[in-house]
């Protein structure tokens, strides 16, 4: 009977250790206490306040790809513009969705939950996706540029829309276009015939076409202007169709590509059939600059300049004085619209008229249509009346 009380209070005593035993490694894993006080909710502050002393991220998405040596590419320069200003202070990243349109709106939707503090997205086909996500994420701020949002509709004070006034671009494009077609350079035929090649029908395509026949007649009244639509930005092999039938058939000595990446088949075009061209967006001519052949063809380009005017949205943003929840319209004023003057096949002369009417459209002096404030019979009217 001992033997056995034994037994049981040796056994007893041995559970007992054991489990206090286990109490005390439970104790040694605990964190350390170094005299921080800070909780949870401390320790998210915490990170809250070093993200906002880190550097400004900024990303771009292309609803498109890189390489139109256009329109995206000159965003892609803007964002690199950005870098090479601030450094370390910003954090640039660019993200092409290529032209699938069903990649758009969920990579939008995967950036803004994220931690990017800007979001850039371009073009009118960004807008509703915009619209749509924007709202649901005020801890960011976006840019849109070559479009705008519907801010009556929409609570969208965290976001800014830049407009360009390519208008007044496309209307030196024109007073150009129609200089060239009535002068003896080589392959100018007898009649006074310029041409327009748009990506798609909307307005920012017809403000270019509007600002492109108003400067055409502005030099020459009996101007007439071959006006045609691709149905999108990509496909190269229709431009080209489309250029060459305006050249070859229609009588056309010099087109102005308004196209993005298909915009690149009228430059094909035109050196078949040894015609000239006005590229948009980038330089077209430095572009291509290893091939002189096409370069030598580009005679100008309008510069939509998006790669300025996002440099200045964040320098306006990094000094706290860009206008969220606001559309602006920048041209020649801005900075916003340029013209290219680096063609040697193109005379002094020119060149001199191009900047004196620029000067004037500054000034307002001379007052450049809009498509944005025509409608739609009148537009058709407008663009007919120099067919």
């Amino acid at each position: 009977m001992k033997k056995s009380l034994i037994l049981i209070l040796a056994l007893v005593m041995s559970v007992s250790m054991l489990l206090a035993g286990c109490g005390e490694k439970k104790d040694d894993t605990k964190t350390p206490d170094t005299g921080d006080t800070n909780t949870e909710d401390n320790k998210t502050d915490d990170k809250d306040d070093a993200k906002t002393e880190g550097p400004l991220k900024v990303v771009l998405l292309i609803n498109g790809n890189l390489g139109d040596k256009s329109f995206f590419d000159s965003s892609k320069a803007g964002m690199d513009l950005i870098q090479q200003k601030y450094g370390d202070k910003v954090e640039t990243e660019t993200i092409e969705m290529t032209y699938d349109e069903t990649k758009w709106e969920p990579a939008l939707q995967d950036v803004s939950d994220k931690d990017y503090d800007i979001i850039i997205v371009g073009t009118y086909q960004m807008s509703e996706y915009l619209e749509d996500i924007a709202v649901d994420h005020k801890d960011k701020k976006y840019i849109i540029f070559d479009s705008t949002v519907n801010y009556e509709e929409y609570d969208l004070d965290n976001v800014y829309s830049i407009g360009y006034k390519q208008n007044e671009g496309s209307f030196l494009a024109g007073v150009l276009a129609t200089r060239i077609t009535t002068s003896d350079m080589e392959g100018i035929n007898a009649d006074k015939k310029i041409g327009f090649i748009g990506g798609m029908e909307n307005n920012v395509i017809n403000d270019f076409l509007v600002g492109y026949i108003q400067g055409a007649l502005y030099a020459d009244p009996d101007t007439k202007v071959a006006s045609s639509y691709i149905g999108d930005f990509s496909d190269v092999a229709k431009a080209k169709e489309m250029s060459l039938a305006q050249f070859k058939q229609a009588g056309v000595d010099i087109g102005f590509n308004v196209a993005g990446q298909a915009g690149l088949g009228q430059i094909d075009a035109a050196l078949e059939a040894g015609k000239y061209v006005i590229g948009v967006d980038s330089d077209q001519a430095a572009l291509f600059a290893d091939e002189k052949e096409k370069s030598d063809l580009i005679l100008t380009s309008v510069l939509k300049r998006v790669d300025q005017s996002l440099l200045r949205a964040i320098d306006m943003h990094l000094e706290g004085t860009l206008p969220y929840g606001s559309a602006e319209s920048l041209g020649f004023k801005e900075k916003a619209i340029d013209i290219v003057d680096t063609n040697t096949n193109v005379s002094a002369e020119i060149m001199e008229e191009l900047a004196e009417v620029e000067q004037k459209i500054v000034d307002g002096e001379i007052e450049v249509k809009t498509a944005f404030k025509m409608t739609q019979d009148e537009l058709t009217e407008y663009i007919n009346s120099v067919k």
